[in-house]
């Protein structure tokens, strides 16, 4: 036993690589919602309710803008037979750039429309200079991508960590000077920019130029295009409920959503983040559909993640409203439902977090959009549906039953790639849905102050 360990922590096979990848990967995640739910308990006792409405508003604008511009380029760098090449690298940096001018350039032009939209006349100064972040990203070296193209996870969390600390300094600090939604603004200019000097200063690789190869820009381009429209879909997936609750909701109430959105997604989001970083690359490198063993392997780790994952995600939900009434004042009280709820609505979601990259890993991006097409327009009708009717309740039950009914659509795309897995599914869905059945009975009236 101890062999193994030692043979998981030090080897360099695949398998090992991908084990020490996600054990840094899940570790410097917990690290980095550790220190985001420290800035968000410290400011939430500085600022008030309705800044966390406001910043949540801008963070959904510019998500939106990043996801309805991405041509694809970390997924190709992490596939591409060429993406270990000097040419190849700074053809993507290029593009890169020219994509963050576009993006601050468009955040400029949307901040009036959005503050007319959202009622909310700050909107139109605090946009423009909140999108300099994506301006600034636009810089960031291919050498992120690299390391994640090769599993190699250790400076790059470091990375992130030390970003993340220096992003909570200057955000108590300027809350406490400022006491306005500025604070929220500067400090993500701060960790922005620390990102950028980190990742040129400590990553190894050689130093991006601007280049423009032919080859390289149809290649990145081709892949792109399907890339481009699966993430304008997945910007109504991952931010469809913001956009429809917040139109909703009052800013303070939206604020209060979104907090305990924060405590309620902590393992789904880690999940994608290590499947991103992970995954990706075994897929790549070990296809399921090669060999009976290649899919054995990666049941191995997918039934261990997913098992990891739901059972993190109904702890959440069972603790919910103790956390929110430990953790904040009352003025938070209603987040515990909302804890509650969405955790228990997220499951169908981690069940199937380890297909979809599969057909990016295999380059099938044009399957990997029409999933993504699928999902979207699914989610918004239950949102819409469950708005009308039910309220936030209907909203965030809308959430999960959007999961379940398009699981069919994500059985077709495994199947494809020979990654689907119905052992694996029957017998996380089935223990999910019951426990969060049982939890949703024994938290019903509490959800229920939610209701109106």
């Amino acid at each position: 036993m101890i062999d193994r360990m030692r043979t998981l922590a030090f080897g360099s096979g695949l398998m090992t690589r991908a084990f020490r990848s996600s054990a840094i990967n899940a570790g410097g995640y917990a690290g980095f919602q550790f220190l985001r739910l420290l800035s968000n308990l410290v400011l939430t006792r500085i600022l008030f309710p309705e800044a966390f409405g406001i910043m949540a508003l801008i963070s959904v604008v510019m998500v939106g803008l990043s996801m309805f511009s991405d041509v694809g380029t970390s997924p190709a760098i992490m596939r591409s037979p060429r993406g270990d090449e000097e040419e190849f690298l700074n053809t993507a940096w290029t593009i890169q750039i020219i994509r963050g001018i576009c993006l601050w350039l468009a955040a400029c032009a949307l901040a009036y429309p959005v503050a007319l939209i959202y009622g909310e006349p700050m909107l139109m100064q605090l946009l423009p200079v909140a999108a300099l972040s994506l301006l600034i990203a636009g810089f960031n070296p291919t050498k992120l991508e690299s390391a994640n193209r090769h599993m190699q996870a250790g400076r790059v969390t470091l990375i992130e960590l030390a970003v993340q600390v220096t992003g909570l300094i200057i955000a108590i600090t300027a809350a406490w000077a400022l006491q306005s939604v500025w604070a929220l603004v500067i400090s993500g200019l701060a960790a922005a920019l620390t990102h950028l000097i980190l990742l040129n200063r400590f990553l190894p690789g050689p130093r991006n130029h601007l280049r423009w190869e032919k080859a390289a820009a149809h290649e990145l381009i081709h892949f792109g295009k399907w890339v481009f429209l699966s993430t304008i879909c997945g910007f109504f997936v991952a931010q469809g409920d913001k956009l429809l609750i917040g139109k909703y909701l009052s800013l303070e109430a939206f604020g209060v959503y979104n907090i305990g959105y924060f405590l309620a997604s902590f393992p789904l989001l880690m999940g994608g983040m290590v499947i991103q970083k992970v995954l990706v690359p075994i897929y790549r490198d070990s296809p399921p559909a090669a060999s009976r063993e290649n899919f054995l392997t990666l049941r191995r780790m997918r039934m261990a993640a997913t098992g990891l994952l739901v059972s993190l995600l109904l702890i959440v939900a069972a603790l919910g409203p103790w956390m929110v009434n430990l953790l904040y004042d009352p003025r938070y009280a209603a987040a515990g439902a909302v804890v509650t709820l969405l955790a228990c609505m997220q499951i169908p979601m981690l069940v199937t977090l380890t297909y979809d990259r599969a057909a990016l890993a295999s380059g099938d991006s044009r399957d990997f959009f029409y999933l993504s097409l699928v999902r979207a327009v699914v989610l918004l009708l239950m949102l819409a549906l469950g708005l009308s009717y039910w309220g936030l309740i209907g909203a965030i039950l809308g959430i999960g039953l959007a999961a379940l009914l398009t699981y069919p659509a994500v059985v077709w795309l495994a199947r494809r790639q020979g990654a689907w897995d119905p052992l694996h599914d029957i017998a996380y869905t089935g223990l999910g849905l019951g426990v969060s059945a049982l939890l949703l009975v024994l938290h019903w009236e509490t959800i229920q102050t939610i209701s109106g």
